[in-house]
């Protein structure tokens, strides 16, 4: 989907969303149709596995999806555009050896109050980090073992 975008001859752009966030959030153009918003979305949360750098662009418009405007379409676009310009962009890994090392931690006392189950993690290819997370588990444990 992206290399036929950028055979569209779209301008390219150097950032990767525009500079005024206060203009998405309190956007009150046209609405526009959610299924197509839904689908350009997708495709852009898909690419964050490649592409890091937009994570919390993409994040920002997932937001969004409920009722997308005009702006936010724009907005979303606007990524693409991104993405056209830095297309020939890889990530560079320096090291004599590229090994996957990866954490996780499971911390089930972290909240005294509810007990709930907070579960972290990160991951490194080489000398990068290549992904991360951080989850509150719904159930409540009641022992490490449970955790």
């Amino acid at each position: 989907m992206l290399k036929k975008f950028c055979m569209m001859d779209s301008k390219t752009m150097t950032t990767p969303i525009i500079t005024n966030l206060n203009k998405l959030r309190s956007s009150i153009s046209s609405l526009v149709d959610p299924t197509i918003y839904h689908k350009l979305v997708g495709s852009l949360m898909y690419l964050v596995n490649t592409r890091p750098e937009i994570c919390f662009f993409v994040n920002i418009i997932i937001h969004f999806q409920l009722a997308p405007c005009h702006d936010h379409w724009i907005a979303a676009k606007h990524i693409l555009r991104f993405l056209c310009g830095t297309i020939h962009y890889w990530p560079k890994y320096v090291g004599k050896e590229v090994k996957l090392i990866g954490f996780t931690n499971s911390n089930w006392g972290g909240s005294e109050n509810y007990g709930r189950i907070t579960t972290d993690g990160c991951f490194s290819l080489g000398s990068a980090m290549v992904s991360w997370m951080s989850r509150k588990k719904d159930l409540v444990a009641l022992s490490s073992a449970e955790a």
